[in-house]
């Protein structure tokens, strides 16, 4: 079992940074792919960033492509989402999730990961 409890979400002005946090207890997390996806009103959930198991690699939706940086760091059992440049587009709930598969290059569907947090909410005005 992994418990995920994500963080730092809030109302921002285009052009500002925030940075989520993905907290994690439970089974060995910094094992384990962890995604960040997002969900708009009225849309449907859509991956953003994944970082693999071991950590050397990460992955980015188009859309955030240079803007958003995952990171992890084992000693907290924590992953990162650095997201710079925001836009309203970027307004959404903000879930990570974790894939506890073998996989070494991490899923961009979400019905391949286990484990889910509650979401933070991220509000970019204009």
């Amino acid at each position: 079992q992994v418990q995920l409890v994500e963080s730092g979400g809030g109302l921002v002005q285009a052009g500002d940074s925030l940075r989520l946090s993905c907290a994690a207890s439970g089974r060995a997390f910094s094992n384990y792919a962890t995604g960040w996806f997002r969900q708009a009103p009225g849309k449907e959930r859509e991956f953003a960033a994944a970082i693999s198991r071991t950590g050397g690699n990460t992955y980015y939706a188009d859309s955030v492509k240079g803007r958003f940086s995952i990171s992890r760091d084992r000693s907290k059992n924590t992953v990162y989402l650095q997201m710079n440049s925001l836009k309203p587009e970027d307004t959404a709930a903000y879930y990570c999730a974790v894939d506890t598969s073998t996989r070494l290059i991490p899923s961009r569907l979400s019905r391949s990961y286990d484990y889910w947090g509650q979401g933070t909410q991220v509000t970019v005005s204009s």
